[in-house]
């Protein structure tokens, strides 16, 4: 098969021809119709995340595909069969910590991982997981693969975040939030907002005016351009545009410490900032004014199984809108040079034939 591999941190990823690998026991053969472009990706080949690769290695964690070939035991309980469109929940926890028995495999606190970040992923033809960890696809839905395959991140962890905010209590009728970076997960992030948001004002931040078109196209009330503006340039465009020059919520999905200083400057009192993204490494915030208004700060890390069956119904039921940029396989290397300029509009996906 053909696959993209990195051989070293800071290097182009290579195109190679190896071995289509073999399911183990409890595993399935995946034939991979289209893997997404993270920037998370393009984070892994410049060595942003502390994680011992072994070389030579296959990224991609955003996969849908086809059942190939199931392995061993794999029990007919798991409702899989050759042919099957699937597609694979990329958290895998190993089950025994307090998180996985929560249902939060994201956040193992064991041995467990994630696929394209440990186990081999899928910037290739084809690909191994564990039976547990798909979710077959009803092959009468509709859904091609390169609008299933980035729901499971780039879908995914902006679905978890804004469902933290609702929970808190601040969304509906009067209250604002912001959906900040419009990219892979900005551009879902909006729909979320308008999805669960029971009538609060949704208001998009980013520095690009195509980004920001995209978030009206998906339901932002209104955008707001944010380069090269200060904190209180942004509260008086807030002003003008929502009668309010403060906000109740924000689901930060760039992660850069100016995004989320300035979503933080912002929040009213009670106000609660998410952040989903994962741009830099230190932020700043201030004590008092967080103390004395009881506004939270919280990171919110992709999503659980659950989470992940939700926002798929939702795709069935065509409630979810996509940007995708499709790309082929020999292409990748200037899909991740695009994302580390910030220049992808949605989300790019490698479509295999």
């Amino acid at each position: 098969m053909r696959a993209a591999r990195m051989h070293g941190y800071k290097q182009p990823l290579r195109i190679d021809d190896v071995p289509v690998p073999e399911p183990g026991p409890g595993e399935v053969l995946i034939k991979v119709r289209a893997t997404g472009i993270c920037r998370s990706d393009f984070q892994l080949t410049d060595g942003y995340f502390p994680l011992e690769l072994d070389f030579p290695y296959i990224p991609g964690h955003e996969v849908a595909g086809e059942v190939a070939q199931l392995g061993a035991n794999v029990p007919a309980s798991a409702g899989l069969s050759e042919g099957d469109p699937v597609v694979i929940n990329p958290a895998w926890g190993d089950g025994t910590c307090r998180q996985c028995h929560e249902g939060n495999e994201q956040l193992c606190t064991g041995s467990g991982g994630w696929i394209g970040f440990g186990p081999p992923g899928g910037f290739a033809e084809y690909v191994t997981a564990p039976c547990r960890h798909l979710i077959r696809i009803d092959p009468n839905a509709g859904m091609e693969p390169r609008y299933l395959a980035p729901l499971v991140d780039a879908g995914l962890t902006p679905y978890r975040g804004m469902k933290k905010i609702r929970d808190v209590g601040r969304l509906g009728p009067g209250r604002t939030v912001v959906v900040s970076g419009i990219g892979g997960l900005g551009s879902y992030g909006v729909q979320y907002a308008r999805l669960l948001g029971d009538g609060a004002t949704v208001v998009a931040f980013a520095r690009d005016e195509d980004k920001l078109a995209v978030a009206r196209q998906n339901g932002a009330d209104h955008t707001v351009n944010t380069r090269g503006k200060t904190p209180d340039q942004v509260r008086a465009d807030l002003m003008e545009l929502t009668g309010r020059g403060e906000i109740d919520a924000a689901l930060d999905c760039s992660g850069a410490p100016q995004s989320l200083e300035l979503n933080a400057a912002l929040l009213a009192a009670e106000g609660t900032l998410v952040s989903v993204g994962l741009m830099g490494q230190h932020v700043e915030f201030p004590v008092f004014s967080f103390v004395s208004g009881e506004r939270t700060f919280s990171g919110s890390f992709w999503g659980n199984h659950n989470d992940l069956t939700e926002v798929l119904a939702l795709a069935g039921q065509g409630r979810i809108k996509h940007t995708v940029t499709p790309v082929g396989l020999d292409d990748i290397n200037d899909g991740l040079d695009a994302l580390a300029r910030g220049d992808a509009i949605g989300r790019q996906v490698v479509v295999f034939d």
